[in-house]
């Protein structure tokens, strides 16, 4: 059964911008007023050119701890929370946003086994938590990512990039969250695993109403999250629409078509 939700949508997002602060002061942008609806239950791929601000967005929606990025203007909520100032509401976005950040499976934590990596976003949170259970629950994603439960107690550096992948996602599910926010999650998995992990995000779409925000350029992923698709070009939105072949662009984008031709 789904979810009780408190607020209308996952991610409400008015006129947005983001900039990202340097040394010395000076501040550039990376969004620039990106408005958009995600419904839930529903998926929305961000795609576009390197340097658009897809990642700085996920990760500013996410409530991530990404040093220098500040949103400037316009408004953003996750599941009702403001992504701008929440104060101590952000301990609650990060529960409920599972966030998989750009490189997550070369980001992981070194000294801590993947049993630990996997959970600790519940140790971090209550150190009092029932092992067993804890450990089934881990067990059940690795089983769920077609990882072998010895994993458990290997270190991430003993492990395949596609593999560590897996694991970096298992850490972002493991809280049944209700917005998943996925930098490129299918980089180095090969076609058997993808199914796996599309099956994995499709199962918590129908089954908790759990909504995705996916960064990719690669259409084949939006087919197979039948996902809307918001276009971004130096911080603009420059497209809109459900999958690659139904897309509103503004008038100057029209060049930007091959960006989601493949």
């Amino acid at each position: 059964m789904p979810r009780r939700r408190d607020a209308e949508v996952a991610i409400h997002c008015s006129d947005l911008s983001i900039a990202r602060v340097a040394r010395g002061g000076s501040t550039a942008r990376v969004i620039d007023g990106v408005s958009f609806v995600l419904e839930h239950r529903a998926a929305l791929a961000l795609m576009g050119p390197t340097g658009a601000g897809k990642s700085s967005l996920a990760a500013v929606l996410a409530g991530a701890d990404e040093s220098g990025l500040a949103v400037v203007g316009g408004t953003a909520h996750v599941e009702g929370i403001p992504v701008r100032r929440p104060g101590r509401a952000h301990r609650l976005l990060t529960y409920y946003c599972g966030h998989l950040p750009q490189s997550a499976g070369a980001r992981l934590p070194a000294r801590l086994t993947v049993g630990e990596v996997i959970g600790e976003p519940i140790t971090s949170r209550d150190r009092r938590v029932n092992q067993r259970a804890l450990a089934v629950r881990v067990s059940a994603l690795l089983d769920e990512m077609m990882l072998p439960l010895g994993v458990a107690a290997k270190y991430p550096y003993e492990l395949s990039a596609g593999m560590r992948q897996r694991v970096a996602i298992a850490r972002a599910l493991v809280l049944q969250p209700r917005v998943l926010i996925a930098d490129e999650p299918f980089a180095n998995l090969d076609v058997e695993v993808r199914k796996a992990v599309r099956d994995a995000i499709l199962r918590r779409r129908h089954d908790f109403g759990m909504a995705a925000l996916v960064v990719t350029n690669d259409a084949e992923v939006v087919r197979e999250l039948d996902a809307d698709v918001l276009v971004l070009r130096g911080g603009h939105a420059v497209a809109y629409g459900h999958g690659t072949r139904d897309l509103l662009w503004t008038p100057s984008a029209e060049a930007d078509r091959r960006l989601v031709g493949s």
